[in-house]
């Protein structure tokens, strides 16, 4: 899934009969290594960070003389600069005044879970409108579905996402609405708002217009379904207990939500991603103490200019915080630095599922699902951490974001047959 995320942040063929294709190579950095995706199309070129969850960067490209290519990436203030030689494409990466060697070499993905036709099941193409905001979706239809099957909403997370919120070609939301129409549940995916239209500031919008969102499309199923509810991914997961706390939804299922504070999240989120890159602990308490002032400030609308770095960080950290601290705000993240779920989990009266991955690097299993414990004092509710599971609920080593892209199950099985067990007994 896209994230928008303030971790660490150094944010850091091609040819006439090879214009397409997924390159990859890793930046040899102090103390790291960063991998580096460009992914080539018809459409263009754009740039994936995975270690720090960042995919679809904007870049401009061009092809030049004796098989090259040149690649500019403005939101970054990044270039990168190679030629193609034999199946490699050996080349300069460079950024605020520094190059690093980046060689490149097209790799290909397989997604064995990706639904294929043909379905034992129905779809329907829909429109529905928040306000002046027309959305697209997907209407997944079991056989012989009456009013009384259950239908849940499904939300993405951060960013602007697909209906299927696809990330590095895997599709958990159609392998999700596939596994459920099988057993007799009807779900509604949606594309983002703007989804496609380069001209919108996406980070102008906050959590609270993608929860309209949602609504409107709840909206919809109401007139069709007895039963509707709600299904959210990350921040997704946030907005569907946003929804359920407003009486909104039958039921919900948070797939790693935010349970309770967004600034306690993104300060835990930043130390587990940077300790897994081997920064000592004295290190993380004094980079986290500033980045929780920050967060302080921009929670509250400012910029965080008055903040003091100290000396003592390493140089990798101190160019992120004070990146951090010249960028503009995005209304986005300010907002959700703001939320603090826990304050609305005694409103929520329907059931809740609220699951987890034990080795989920983004949203931290053990402070959010005890919250949301604590909190759901009012309702029917189950919460469960799964083994060896990341952020996207895959099998996985370490959690770490670089993985997303190397791993070829899209969703855990037993993540899809718990959601599926609960769901019919609501």
């Amino acid at each position: 899934m896209k994230k928008l995320l303030i971790v660490v942040s150094i944010f850091c063929s091609l040819v006439a009969n090879a214009q397409e294709g997924r390159w990859r190579g890793e930046l040899n950095l102090p103390g790291m290594k960063l991998p580096i995706v460009f992914n080539f199309s018809s459409e263009g070129c754009t740039m994936d960070s995975p270690s720090q969850g960042a995919v679809g960067i904007k870049t401009d490209w061009t092809r030049s003389e004796n098989r090259g290519v040149k690649i500019s990436i403005p939101t970054i203030g990044g270039s990168y600069e190679g030629r193609l030689e034999g199946k490699e494409i050996k080349g300069v990466f460079k950024q605020m005044g520094m190059s690093f060697p980046l060689n490149l070499t097209e790799t290909r993905l397989n997604r064995p879970q990706t639904p294929v036709a043909p379905f034992p099941y129905t779809t329907e193409e829909v429109k529905f409108k928040n306000g002046d905001i027309e959305l697209n979706g997907t209407l997944t239809l079991p056989a012989g579905f009456s009013k009384k099957t259950p239908v849940l909403v499904m939300v993405t997370g951060s960013g602007q996402q697909n209906r299927d919120e696809e990330l590095f070609e895997h599709k958990p939301f159609a392998v999700i609405a596939d596994a459920f129409a099988r057993k007799g549940i009807a779900t509604l995916r949606y594309d983002d708002r703007f989804f496609g239209d380069k001209s919108k500031d996406f980070g102008k919008f906050t959590t609270y217009d993608f929860k309209e969102d949602a609504l409107a499309a709840i909206n919809l199923l109401r007139g069709r379904f007895d039963n509707v509810g709600v299904l959210g991914h990350s921040d997704g997961g946030t907005i569907a207990l946003m929804l359920a706390a407003e009486g909104k939804v039958d039921f919900a299922v948070s797939m790693a939500g935010v349970g309770g504070s967004g600034k306690e999240n993104l300060l835990l989120q930043n130390k587990m991603i940077l300790k897994s890159m081997g920064h000592s602990d004295d290190v993380l308490i004094t980079y986290c103490d500033v980045l929780g002032k920050m967060f302080d400030e921009m929670a509250n609308g400012r910029q965080p200019k008055g903040v003091d770095i100290p000396e003592s960080l390493p140089m990798e950290l101190k160019t992120n915080l004070q990146t951090i601290m010249s960028q503009p705000l995005v209304p986005y993240i300010c907002t959700s630095l703001s939320i603090d779920m826990s304050k609305s989990l005694a409103k929520i009266k329907c059931p809740v599922l609220a699951i987890n991955g034990k080795l989920d690097l983004q949203v931290e299993p053990t402070y959010n699902l005890g919250v949301l414990e604590k909190g759901l004092t009012n309702c029917k509710h189950k919460v469960v951490a799964f083994d060896g599971l990341n952020h996207l609920f895959q099998h996985c080593k370490t959690g770490s974001p670089t993985e997303y892209s190397e791993i070829e199950e899209t969703i855990s099985p037993e993540v899809l047959d718990v959601m599926i067990d609960w769901i019919r007994q609501q």
